[in-house]
């Protein structure tokens, strides 16, 4: 058998794995329950494999080499499709079926898993797995067995099923209201507002729709859609938002919606599957997933 047949333990790739995250022989020690020394000569033993060095002393610390580099980007990706391939073969054993799903961060944490309860109530016996994932990825290989999209229709060898449009609203904290009463879209334009860098011509857009000028963007600006949302619910801005990721402000009066927006984005969301390979299991679960979604129903706004 030649060198390259003989792969390296999972022992001494795991050691590599840790050491690379923390850049400390005594972080990957500890977090393995390892001594550094240990540590230390499985890495060296791994150096003696691929033929150069992986790491470079910086003081009391370590340091990635380039070849190190390169190595530790592929080796994490290599590793984590190892455990879910593990994951997957236990679930298809004897033990409770699994379910491995991937949503948008804020989406997942905001939206969907709040009404996961639910659909484990409905199957108990099913065991979740839920990764946050923001960009279309290879399913099969990835061993995610269902995952939500938000874009277009652009996942390939995904099957897509529409799930619901984004819902955009205007929408403020109520002391904000109170601060600048709303009798038109011209007022809600004058309070201060609150912009997502992914999306800076959202007031821009509401403007134009609205027949109103726009004074260009000021006021704070975020590149996280959750921060966006602390910062409305606590009354530093209007801002513009998807109706599913404030459900739980808008129902306990934290955010007030002032105005439907149309947006020209053909963005929506959708539940992406792996071509040709549904399951009962993932038939159910979109099922239910498009039980959950509340249209947005026109229902009172400020103007």
């Amino acid at each position: 058998m030649s060198l390259q047949d003989r792969l390296p333990s999972l022992a001494v790739m795991r050691c590599f794995e840790a050491a690379a995250q923390y850049q400390s022989y005594t972080g990957a020690a500890e977090v393995l329950n390892l001594t550094q020394s240990a540590v230390s000569r499985q890495v060296k033993e791994l150096e003696d494999y691929v033929g150069a060095p992986l790491f470079r002393r910086e003081g009391r610390g370590v340091r990635l080499t380039e070849a190190g580099k390169a190595l530790a980007d592929e080796l994490s990706g290599d590793l984590d499709r190892l455990r879910r391939t593990l994951n997957h073969a236990v679930a298809a054993g004897s033990g409770p079926k699994a379910l491995t799903i991937g949503a948008p961060p804020t989406f997942a944490a905001r939206w969907l898993v709040p009404k996961l309860p639910s659909f484990r109530a409905l199957h108990d016996e099913v065991q979740l797995v839920l990764y946050s994932r923001s960009e279309p990825f290879d399913l099969i290989s990835e061993k995610v067995d269902v995952a939500v999209h938000f874009g277009g229709w652009d996942w390939p060898g995904a099957q897509l099923t529409p799930l619901c449009p984004e819902d955009l609203v205007a929408v403020a904290a109520p002391q904000l209201v109170t601060q600048h009463p709303i009798e038109g879209p011209e007022d809600i334009l004058g309070m201060p507002l609150l912009h997502l860098t992914s999306r800076a011509y959202l007031w821009e857009q509401f403007a134009k729709t609205q027949g109103q000028a726009f004074a260009g963007r000021q006021g704070c600006t975020f590149d996280q859609i959750s921060l966006v949302i602390e910062a409305a619910a606590v009354g530093m801005g209007a801002a513009i938002l998807p109706t599913y990721l404030i459900e739980q402000e808008l129902a306990a009066g934290k955010l007030t919606k002032l105005a439907d927006v149309t947006s020209n984005s053909a963005n929506s969301y959708f539940v992406a599957t792996p071509m040709g390979q549904s399951t009962e299991l993932t038939h159910s679960f979109t099922a239910w997933l498009r039980k959950q979604v509340v249209r947005r129903d026109g229902g009172e706004t400020i103007v």
